[in-house]
């Protein structure tokens, strides 16, 4: 099993020409190229330009977004948008860490309005608001449920 290829200079000669890495050039704060899958990580307050870059650069299709609890480590969340390029044959995961005192994030909708079944779904289970999304409410748990079932400190069988 080979090891992941950190760094941006060392994942451009890993995958030279892919063209969801130049258009993140300039926003990226990490790069990981793992098991022929690319990861750029971007600050939270760049996510709409990432994903205006990537679909600029030829990425037609949004397929999912998700979040994970890295409780206790700080930054806590991770929210990671899947895009994908059919005519380039490639794929993208941008990532955002986000701290777990105040997790919010500016939604995509305006770039992908699919996104935002699945920015309510990360919300739900998670806590993790999206700024400006146009209906964030809850999506799988009742609208009356207290605290984030997903979150590693809620309790196995919930609050009582």
């Amino acid at each position: 099993m080979s090891q992941p290829i950190l760094g941006l200079e060392a994942v451009e000669t890993a995958i030279p020409g892919n063209a969801g890495l130049a258009a993140l050039r300039d926003l990226a704060t990490r790069v990981k190229w793992d098991r022929n899958e690319l990861t750029v990580t971007v600050a939270a307050e760049n996510i709409v330009a990432a994903a205006r870059a990537v679909q600029a650069a030829g990425y037609n299709f949004f397929e999912d977004c998700t979040a994970a609890d890295w409780y206790p480590s700080e930054p806590r969340f991770q929210v990671s948008y899947h895009i994908v390029s059919h005519t380039l044959k490639q794929r993208i995961r941008l990532a955002v860490m986000l701290s777990g005192d105040d997790p919010a994030i500016e939604t995509i909708t305006s770039v992908w309005p699919s996104a935002n079944f699945y920015e309510r779904e990360v919300f739900d289970l998670f806590g993790i608001r999206f700024t400006g999304h146009p209906n964030l409410t809850r999506i799988m748990m009742p609208t009356d449920w207290k605290g984030h079932p997903l979150r590693k400190d809620y309790p196995v069988e919930g609050y009582r």
